[in-house]
C-alpha cells in the first residue's frame, strides 16, 4: 500500500502544533510534511476562572487561519484535531468548539487524559533506538496536564493528572524569579500530583526500563543540556538527559529571570515564563522514577493521531 498523508493538530494550554507527514500504514513510519508550533497561551487563566479568555481565543484562531493555509498548501489531507488539557477545564467551550470549526471545517476533538497519553504513548515508543529497553515510561509533560503511560509494546497502565507548567506557574511561581517558598510550595503539588499518577501507574524505573520524555519542557531541558546554538529538533530528538542534568538545570532555570530565560539562545518566545515550572515538574518525576536518565522524544500525539488516520484509510 502507498503511503498515506494524514494531518494532525494537537492544542493544549500553552502551545497549538500542527503535524501533516506521508504515513506507511504498514510499519507507521511517516515523514514530516510539516511540523510546527505556535505558542497561543490557550489555558491562561483557565486554572482560576474556569473559563478561556477572549484574547486567548483569538491567538488560538489566528493560528488555527494559518493552519488553514498550510492544510490547502498540502492539498487538505484528512485531519484530526486533538484538544487537551485546558479544552477539558472550561465553561465555555462552545465558543472554541464553533471557532475551529469555522476556520478549519472540524469540530475538535476534546479527548481525555487517558486517550491523549495512549496516542502520545504510541507516537513516541514508533522507532526507538535499538538500545531502549522496555518497560516503556512515557511522560508527557503539557502546560494543564502530565500523563503518565507504562508499556512493552502497547500501553499497559495510563493515567493523567493536573500538572503542567502554566498550571504551576499561575498557582506557586509569581515573582520573578520566584523565591524559594514558591518552590518550595510548587515541589509539595507536584510530588502530591505525581503520587496521585503512581497510584495508577508503576512509577518506578529501579529494576529496568526507559524513561521517555515528550513535549516542550522535555525538549527545552534537553537542548540546554546539549547546548546547542539553537533550538535543534534532529539533535534533540532521541537524546538522553540524565538525573543529574535535568536537577541542574531546573535549578539553574528557576534562578533566572523570564528575561534572561528568553536570552537563552534555545527558548522559544512564549515559553520562558513556564520553563522553569516545567523543568521542575520534570526534575520530580526523574526523582520519583529512580531513572539515571530521560530519554528525549519530539515524536508524540500528533505523531500517534497521524498513525491512526493512516491505519483506518
Amino acid at each position: 500500500m502507498s503511503t498515506v498523508r494524514a494531518a494532525a493538530i494537537d492544542c493544549g494550554t500553552n502551545s497549538v502544533r500542527l503535524l501533516i507527514a506521508d504515513v506507511d500504514p504498514a510499519t507507521g513510519s511517516a515523514v514530516d510534511v510539516l511540523r510546527d508550533l505556535r505558542i497561543v497561551r490557550l489555558g491562561e487563566g483557565v486554572d482560576r476562572t474556569g473559563a478561556f479568555a477572549p484574547a486567548a481565543l483569538d491567538r488560538t484562531f489566528a493560528a488555527c487561519r494559518e493552519y488553514a493555509e498550510a492544510l490547502a498548501a498540502a492539498g487538505w489531507p484528512p485531519l484530526r484535531f486533538v484538544a487537551t488539557s485546558a479544552s477539558r477545564d472550561v465553561a465555555n467551550r462552545e465558543a472554541f468548539v464553533a471557532g475551529v470549526q469555522a476556520i478549519l471545517g472540524v469540530v475538535p476533538e476534546v479527548i481525555s487524559g487517558e486517550e491523549e497519553g495512549a496516542l502520545s504513548f504510541a507516537g513516541a515508543t514508533a522507532g526507538l533506538p535499538s538500545d531502549a529497553r522496555p518497560p516503556f515510561l512515557v511522560v508527557d509533560i503539557g502546560g494543564g496536564s502530565t500523563e503518565f503511560v507504562r508499556g512493552d509494546g502497547a500501553a499497559s497502565h495510563r493515567t493523567s493528572v493536573d500538572l503542567g507548567c502554566v498550571r504551576m506557574t499561575e498557582r506557586h511561581l509569581a515573582a520573578d524569579p520566584p523565591t524559594p517558598g514558591q518552590v518550595a510550595a510548587a515541589t509539595a503539588d507536584i510530588d502530591a500530583a505525581i503520587a496521585r499518577a503512581g497510584a495508577v501507574v508503576p512509577l518506578s524505573l529501579h529494576e529496568g526500563g526507559t524513561l521517555v520524555g515528550l513535549a516542550g519542557t522535555v525538549t527545552t531541558v534537553a537542548a540546554v543540556a546539549l547546548r546547542l546554538p539553537g533550538y535543534d529538533a534532529a539533535r534533540i530528538h532521541h537524546s538522553r538527559v540524565s538525573a543529574a542534568d535535568v536537577a541542574r538545570i531546573s535549578a539553574e532555570l528557576l534562578g533566572l529571570t523570564r528575561a534572561e530565560r528568553l536570552a537563552m539562545p534555545v527558548m522559544v518566545a512564549g515559553r520562558e515564563d513556564v520553563i522553569g515550572a516545567g523543568s521542575l515538574v520534570l526534575d520530580r518525576i526523574v526523582r520519583s522514577t529512580g531513572a539515571r536518565e530521560v530519554l528525549v522524544s519530539e515524536h508524540d500525539i500528533l505523531d500517534g493521531v497521524v498513525q491512526g488516520i493512516a491505519h483506518r484509510a
